[in-house]
């Protein structure tokens, strides 16, 4: 039996701890972040890693930070292999390298390109007409690893960033069991990126979803895309911040169908 340690925090983990659990690798422990104040009545609520791990009778912890203190609980447990995915939290080296196996890490871009926190974001604002799963051996220097898997998929020209994440979290979710097993047992022999490749995705800013509706469609689109979940794709009308929320690019015009004016509920473009 491989002990295994997930760290990981949002909605999508739990589809990867479902796939290890059904496929006999069900976590030792999830560790995922404290819980946080949300909604308008800051509603102190947890993770959704916490509340599958809670639903599955698995232990968890919530460490602040990963701290001396941290790394003595877990050096304790003795676990073969640590798994991290979207845990929002920076590793030091000494806990990537703590498992008798090492730490491997689920990325969603075909690394080396779009190293960094936003590669969906990053390949839809781009352009490009594939992207992938990268399985990689966890470094301390941002997703720089060895790869250890990785897996192709094509972008359809009108997804958005949370379809195609949900898409390239089921790639993730089939592929990580069969790919810890063939790594534990040494099956797989890891493959060092191409730093003459590396490209790196940056931190998106509120700013960032302001558009001219009258400027390139095509880039447009991308972005309407790209930050549909956040910051929006938005525009200033008479001072009034204009929130796009449904648009389309046909016959290469970028086509804005329903809005929401600042204080206003949805309604469509033409009002």
């Amino acid at each position: 039996m491989i002990k295994i340690a997930f760290f990981g925090t949002p909605e999508l983990t739990t589809t990867l701890l479902d796939s290890l659990k059904n496929n006999d690798l069900t976590s030792a422990l999830v560790v995922t972040n404290p819980d946080e104040p949300k909604g308008r009545g800051l509603v102190l609520t947890p993770p959704p890693a916490k509340l599958w791990a809670i639903e599955n009778d698995i232990p968890f912890l919530q460490p602040e930070k990963l701290d001396d203190d941290f790394f003595t609980v877990l050096k304790k447990m003795d676990f073969d292999i640590f798994i991290v995915a979207a845990y929002g939290k920076i590793f030091p080296e000494k806990f990537i390298d703590m498992p008798k196996h090492g730490t491997l890490n689920v990325h969603y871009s075909l690394l080396p390109k779009y190293r960094g926190a936003t590669p969906v974001e990053s390949a839809i604002l781009s352009g490009d007409a594939k992207t992938g799963v990268s399985i990689q051996q966890m470094r301390f220097k941002l997703d720089t690893g060895p790869i250890v898997a990785s897996e192709d998929f094509p972008i359809p020209s009108d997804i958005t960033a949370p379809a195609l994440r949900d898409a390239l979290n089921k790639i993730a979710a089939a592929m990580l069991p069969n790919v810890i097993r063939k790594y534990v047992s040494g099956e797989i022999t890891p493959v060092p990126q191409d730093e003459n490749f590396a490209t790196h995705s940056k931190k998106i800013k509120k700013e960032d979803g302001l558009i001219d509706p009258h400027g390139n469609p095509v880039l447009n689109y991308r972005k309407f895309r790209a930050y549909i979940s956040w910051p929006r794709t938005y525009f200033f009308e008479k001072g009034v911040r204009i929130i796009i929320s449904a648009a389309q690019l046909e016959d290469g015009v970028f086509k804005i169908e329903k809005v929401i004016p600042e204080g206003k509920k949805e309604m469509p473009f033409r009002a």
